[in-house]
């Protein structure tokens, strides 16, 4: 019993109510959102029609727009939204920096980088081709980061913003040699969710709904981490372990989002800082909210991208870029630049 006279399960459940109330709001808001997403297009569906077009196919014009195009469409932002925010969490308690990102493993520059030498090469035709490329790059970037940097998040950090700076130098020169390159990169560059549900998504998705629950899993020994080695160590998290756990699904989570969507910024980056207060210190509630807050995100700005413009769409990452950045002097504004 603690002095109160409590048992500490009955403490921990009554601090846990309205973490549980807040996350059951997120998933709510984050359905609506997701039917809000579907309708909106060329042709508007109505939310009443999309929810009876995914729960009764009939085959109808507006069924078929809804299963073949939108619904996929959505389920891409979903997943992409939900790995970038929790691998945004993961770097930022890894690194104990909230101001980290997870393109600073050298993920996204890896990515761009083997998608312009694939291209020279003439192997990075198509879609298919392109993610391949991709995710093989962010990949092998990330694990020359961390074999450079795996001793501290100091060193981590450095080494990849360096990895980073030469690879995007590399590239760019590559790039304007060769103009076919160019073209290629460009198609993948621009940060989107338009026309890549027709990509072979299933071992990307798959990649990224397994490694979601490894961040689940792993996020009570990265709460420990959080206090410093020295603490994790004395109470028994094997510091070299956690990292090292942290650090693959942090590569996979943003290089797969990253593989399949081309460059999207702040959604790692804000997502983990808005929910920083709400999660009250807790990792496995940063990463439970990221989870539910970066699909929403990456929706309202998938959103924006099809309404801002009358004569076609805006790149979703220009959509980010415009929220993001008034978010984050937001969140400046209102909890303190102490908070950062």
């Amino acid at each position: 019993m603690t002095v109160a006279g409590r048992a500490p399960e009955a403490v921990a459940t009554k601090r846990a109510g309205p973490q549980i109330g807040l996350l059951a709001g997120g998933v709510a808001l984050l359905a609506v959102v997701a039917v809000l997403s579907i309708g909106v297009g060329a042709r508007h569906i109505p939310p009443a029609d999309v929810v009876r077009a995914l729960l009764d196919h009939r085959g109808t014009d507006d069924h078929v727009i809804v299963w073949d195009v939108r619904a996929p469409r959505a389920l891409l932002a979903v997943a992409v939204g939900a790995a970038l925010a929790v691998a945004g969490a993961l770097i930022q308690t890894l690194a104990r920096n909230p101001l980290a990102e997870p393109g600073i493993l050298g993920v996204t520059a890896g990515a761009g980088f083997a998608i312009t030498v694939g291209s020279g090469l003439g192997l990075a035709a198509g879609q298919s081709g392109q993610l391949g490329w991709a995710i093989s790059g962010s990949v092998l970037a990330a694990l020359l980061v961390a074999a450079v940097g795996r001793r501290s998040p100091l060193r981590l950090v450095l080494t990849g913003v360096a990895l980073t700076a030469v690879l995007n130098g590399v590239a760019l020169g590559l790039r304007l040699m060769l103009p076919d390159t160019f073209d290629v990169y460009r198609f993948w560059s621009v940060g989107s969710l338009a026309s890549r549900e027709q990509a072979p998504l299933a071992l990307p998705l798959t990649a990224i709904g397994t490694c979601l629950l490894g961040a689940l899993l792993l996020s009570r020994a990265l709460n420990a981490l959080a206090l410093g080695e020295n603490v994790a160590q004395t109470l028994g998290a094997g510091v070299v372990r956690v990292r090292t756990a942290a650090l693959v699904l942090i590569t996979v989570l943003s290089g797969a989002a990253t593989a399949v969507a081309g460059p999207i910024l702040f959604v790692g980056l804000i997502v983990p800082h808005l929910v920083r207060k709400p999660a009250g210190g807790s990792v496995p509630w940063l990463i439970l909210h990221s989870m539910v807050l970066g699909p929403i995100l990456l929706l309202i700005a998938d959103i924006g991208s099809r309404v801002l413009l009358t004569t076609g769409e805006v790149p979703v990452a220009v959509v980010t870029a415009f929220l993001g950045g008034p978010m984050l002097i937001w969140a400046v504004r209102r909890y303190g630049a102490g908070s950062l």
